[in-house]
């Protein structure tokens, strides 16, 4: 609302801006702090507006469901079934009552499985019909939604491109298609689920951009260049700086690593101690660190080695790769410098200091080589902002790295900078980029001083394209990785399927009225049972076949692998790949996979009916278990209902819902 800039590393951002949206609609103005979980909403938030659009997605679901096994070739029944163990879910109830993004996404998940199945249906009598183009779009525009909302959406993009690819790939066997015939189905699929999706996905961080275009906290961990093109903060005080560094030019240096913190290399009088805590000693030269601070002691003079003067000549002489240069750090005057000494905290590294003439047999070696990473040619100008350098030790062919160590109490904990050798590889800690620039006019120390305190102020703009920014916003999302590893309701994995877990969004402060994710434990136990038995019929029919024995009919085999491919597939590709994630888990994260799980229990029961219940009896028995096991699904729903709506419970009532020991219920102490 206040076109303030931030990154989630939850995914792309058009989940928040639906949510903003709806924010827009009710009126919301944007004053309000997020910062605390069940902080009560000032008057000015419209709370309805905002959760309205989660509501109705989740809402929308339902019928998704019922229409996804319809168009699966299963009965109005087996379908009716799915829609109401959906609408009985008391997890998907709790999180599409929320500002959350779950029910959103799940709503294009199933959105683009139902698209697709209507195209592909009407692929085998309608080929590129007007309704063929719809469905076959709308796939392509429901899995960049997906995507769009939060990257798990990415994997039943995946899955729907792979049966797709199976589907064409049985269409070349069709001898009744010609060669341009399927060229045109190729180019037709490779328009609508490759073209269009990333043309979409694209205008998602487009429109990002373009209305985040203020500076805010999360812009701190982007590149220069990124918050130099944002509106106040770092593009307040860059504005109009010199765009060539050339030499006499005052400059600070940010990493452009940016981790553990956003730092600049600095220096201060202080030395290194003459021996450290381990025993070992220093060159007791003055102290160069990484400092996260904007400091006077962060500037530094790039100095020609073959002449005297710091100031800028007229006309100014660029500096550019491969040039040769003297790094002078501005108040102490005295020069960058490296050596065969270990450093502090990494004694496999050189230390870096800036060099104190001692008058013993340990000579200057202050000669730095520019090395611009990200240069077009070998000729290429040294830029503010826009370029990224390495500096090669002359002497030693030691990089300057930040090592990323916090230095003990006598270097003020600041951040240890060494040199490393080139030899181990590449690395983004050593590279370093001009920040702060400015054209230096003062040969006198002290006139210098004034100057390099006083703020910059040149006519000159630097703008990044908008594909460079969405390079490095996508790079910042994918490795953004959350400080808090550990959480009190965060879980593993395994820890779903059993739901072993659960998360409290919300407690009454007197009524003991509480909101948690709890799934309907009846689903979930019938959800799981519906994999295995899918699983182990699978497997008995494929055996049986390979015996040339047939069970069902052929017809029934393939809606039975249909229904797997979608069902027991999307349940897959959503839940394993947690698996490999080094990322804090919740339950939330297992809903996209319960949901097609749960489409998979009304499947096997019809299937269960149709070819094992061969008897008019056992029919009757069957579809009595049915109606009982379908009244206990309801019973559970009632039941966890008062934590799905936050209806106020007694102490006992509370006890009684802790069905599991692992589950964390909130009571009160009397």
């Amino acid at each position: 609302m206040k076109r303030i800039f931030f990154v989630d590393d939850s995914g792309p951002p058009l989940g928040h801006m639906l949510l903003a949206l709806g924010g827009y609609l009710g009126g919301f103005d944007g004053n309000f702090l997020w910062n605390r979980i069940g902080a009560e909403y000032s008057m000015n938030v419209p709370v309805w507006s905002l959760r309205f659009l989660p509501a109705l997605a989740g809402a929308l679901c339902i019928p998704l469901a019922y229409q996804i096994l319809v168009e699966l070739q299963f009965s109005h029944c087996a379908a009716l079934g799915a829609a109401l163990l959906i609408l009985l879910e008391n997890s998907l109830i709790t999180q599409s009552r929320f500002m959350l993004l779950e029910s959103i996404l799940i709503f294009f998940i199933l959105l683009a499985v139902l698209s697709y199945l209507k195209f592909y249906n009407l692929q085998r009598h309608s080929s590129f019909s007007g309704g063929w183009w719809f469905w076959l779009l709308l796939t392509g525009v429901a899995c960049s939604c997906a995507v769009g909302v939060k990257y798990m959406g990415l994997f039943t993009y995946m899955l729907l491109l792979a049966i797709a690819g199976l589907h064409f790939w049985h269409m070349l066997g069709d001898r009744n298609l010609s060669n341009v015939s399927l060229v045109c189905h190729f180019l037709a699929r490779g328009l609508t689920l490759l073209v269009i999706p990333v043309a979409m996905y694209l205008s998602f961080f487009f429109v990002h951009l373009t209305l985040l275009y203020r500076s805010g906290p999360h812009d701190q961990i982007m590149t220069s260049a990124f918050q130099a093109s944002l509106e106040g903060g770092l593009a307040r005080i860059t504005q109009g700086q010199p765009l060539e560094v050339a030499y006499g030019s005052q400059i600070t240096l940010r990493n452009v690593l940016g981790k553990p913190m956003q730092c600049w290399l600095h220096s201060h009088t202080n030395t290194y101690p003459i021996r450290y805590e381990n025993g070992r000693g220093s060159s007791h030269q003055q102290q160069v660190t990484c400092y996260p601070f904007k400091d006077v002691n962060n500037w530094w003079i790039v100095k020609d080695p073959g002449m005297q003067q710091l100031v800028v000549s007229n006309p100014p002489r660029p500096v550019r790769h491969g040039h040769i240069v003297q790094l002078v750090h501005g108040i102490t005057t005295r020069y960058l410098n490296t050596h065969d000494v270990a450093a502090p905290l990494s004694p496999h590294s050189q230390e870096v200091s800036c060099y104190i003439d001692y008058n013993i047999s340990m000579p200057a070696q202050n000669l730095w080589r520019v090395e611009i990473v990200n240069r077009e040619s070998d000729t290429d100008v040294w830029k503010t902002i826009l370029s990224e350098v390495r500096f090669v030790h002359v002497n030693t062919s030691a990089v300057l790295k930040l090592s990323g160590a916090s230095l003990p109490e006598w270097g003020y904990r600041q951040l240890e900078v060494v040199g490393e050798k080139l030899s181990k590889g590449y690395h983004q800690s050593m590279v370093w980029n001009v920040e702060e620039h400015r054209y230096g006019k003062s040969q006198e120390q002290k006139e210098r001083e004034v100057e390099l305190h006083s703020p910059t102020r040149m006519d000159i703009s630097k703008n990044l394209s908008f594909m460079a920014k969405f390079t490095e916003l996508q790079w910042k999302i994918l490795t953004l990785k959350n400080e808090d590893t550990e959480h009190k309701y965060s879980s593993s994995a395994l820890d779903w399927i059993t739901m072993d877990t659960n998360i409290a969004y919300w407690l009454h402060p007197t009524s003991g009225a509480q909101i948690h994710l709890l799934g309907n434990v009846c689903t979930w136990a019938s959800a799981n049972i519906a994999a295995v038995v899918y699983t182990c019929l699978s497997l008995w029919y494929l055996i049986r076949r390979r015996r040339k024995i047939y069970d069902i009919p052929e017809d029934a085999w393939q809606l039975w692998v249909s229904a797997g491919q979608i069902c027991v597939g999307g349940w897959v590709v959503n839940y394993l790949p947690f698996f490999l994630m080094e990322k804090t888990l919740f339950l939330y994260h297992y809903l996209p996979a319960l949901t097609f799980q749960i489409l998979l229990i009304p499947i096997v029961l019809q299937h269960l009916s149709d070819h094992l219940c061969r008897s008019l009896l056992s029919k009757s028995m069957f579809n009595a278990l049915i109606v009982a096991w379908f009244s206990s699904v309801c019973f559970a729903y009632r039941t966890f209902s008062p934590v799905t709506y936050g209806e106020p419970l007694s102490v006992a009532e509370l006890k009684d819902l802790r069905w599991k020991d692992s589950w964390n219920i909130l009571i009160r102490k009397q």
